[in-house]
């Protein structure tokens, strides 16, 4: 949720004024949008290696992440498209519904990999006219992450060669500065249909990350001071180059320190972060709404974006996820597979008491999903 909100503030910097990036002055080079994404990606590869570990099914693997991944995604889609766009559009309603951008928003955006951001004639006079939607644009690049889980676990990699995650990362490292992508630039590597390769390796190295930490969950501790000590290293080597390669090493291990540190006095208010991926697919249609209702500066943007946001969030939650995730409960599940006397090293940041309320034992706790334009 702190990541999620994190967006939703950069982003009201953009949205008010397309000539930047980002709340910070631009001489900084910097985001806190761009890092809080680099914190949900190695998370989510740790987490989403972690529900493999506990259930290791490609099917019911790939149904689990339907399920949490699509059905907010096509509700906030729909709802744009044939709520919020028949209510702003510079055209006729008549001209809206024939024309092929309209549906094709639904469509493309179901398909992610086929992403399409403009909704015809939909915040053309915005500041921001380019995307109705400007969030969505890292999903797809969470779903190639699950697809590598998903192969090193049919595989059997992460049982017989662990090892091969640091391969994996290594790999996604170079190829990450080969093509030089980075806050604001996708790099060189041209596209995967409306995927910018570049800013995918980026994001993937992160998720490789959290991979990494979770096949070496028993050797690698979730230190503070190892935590911190990579924030005070980022800082000295920012302007470098070798800032681009520590950034999602500080932000990835720092998000997962958080996680397992988060202090048991607030895990009574966990209900209150459930949204955040629902927050996160609403963000920036709201935000988008907001300044066609006079919010056209960065600050009043932020102030009135985040309780809207946030209760868009706990909605998509208590009435989409929710509900949707609950279903897991009906995947059948194979036949006990023989243990090992020694336990696999647990996972060191889910708690029992974590788990939301509206969901039953057989949910386990997942990530929110990460993404949004920063």
């Amino acid at each position: 949720m702190i990541g999620a909100l994190t967006v939703i503030v950069d982003h009201s910097a953009p949205l008010t004024d397309a000539s930047r990036l980002t709340v910070f002055p631009t001489s900084w080079n910097l985001s806190p949008g761009y890092i809080a994404l680099m914190g949900f990606f190695a998370m989510s590869g740790y987490q989403i290696s972690d529900s493999w570990r506990q259930d290791p099914s490609w099917w019911r693997f790939s149904a689990k992440r339907v399920l949490r991944l699509w059905p907010p995604l096509l509700v906030a889609v729909l709802v744009t498209a044939l709520v919020i766009g028949p209510l702003v559009t510079t055209l006729d309603l008549s001209e809206y519904f024939s024309a092929r951008g309209t549906w094709g928003y639904i469509v493309h955006n179901a398909g992610l990999y086929t992403l399409q951001h403009r909704l015809t004639g939909v915040f053309d006079n915005n500041p921001y006219p380019w995307s109705a939607n400007g969030a969505i644009w890292t999903l797809p690049m969470e779903l190639t992450g699950y697809l590598l889980v998903l192969g090193f676990g049919v595989a059997g990699l992460f049982r017989r060669a662990p090892w091969l995650t640091i391969v994996l990362m290594l790999v996604l490292i170079g190829l990450d500065r080969r093509l030089g992508a980075s806050m604001g630039n996708p790099g060189h590597g041209g596209s995967f249909l409306q995927v910018p390769f570049g800013s995918l390796v980026s994001f993937l190295v992160a998720f490789s990350i959290g991979m990494v930490l979770h096949a070496y969950r028993d050797k690698i501790p979730l230190s503070p001071f190892v935590a911190w000590s990579l924030v005070g290293l980022q800082i000295a080597v920012h302007t470098t180059k070798a800032g681009a390669v520590t950034l999602p090493f500080m932000a990835g291990y720092g998000a997962l320190v958080l996680a397992c540190h988060w202090p048991a006095r607030l895990e009574g208010y966990d209900s209150w972060v459930f949204g955040s991926y629902g927050l996160y697919v609403w963000g920036f249609p709201v935000q988008q709404l907001l300044i066609m209702a006079g919010a056209n500066t960065q600050w009043s943007l932020t102030v009135t974006a985040l309780p809207l946001t946030y209760l868009c969030g706990w909605l998509s939650w208590r009435y989409v996820e929710a509900p949707t995730l609950s279903l897991r409960c009906y995947l059948p599940r194979g036949r006990p597979r023989h243990r090992a006397q020694t336990s696999p090293p647990p996972n060191p940041i889910v708690s029992p008491r974590r788990r939301p309320a509206e969901l039953p034992e057989c949910s386990e706790r997942e990530p929110a999903v990460p993404t949004a334009s920063a």
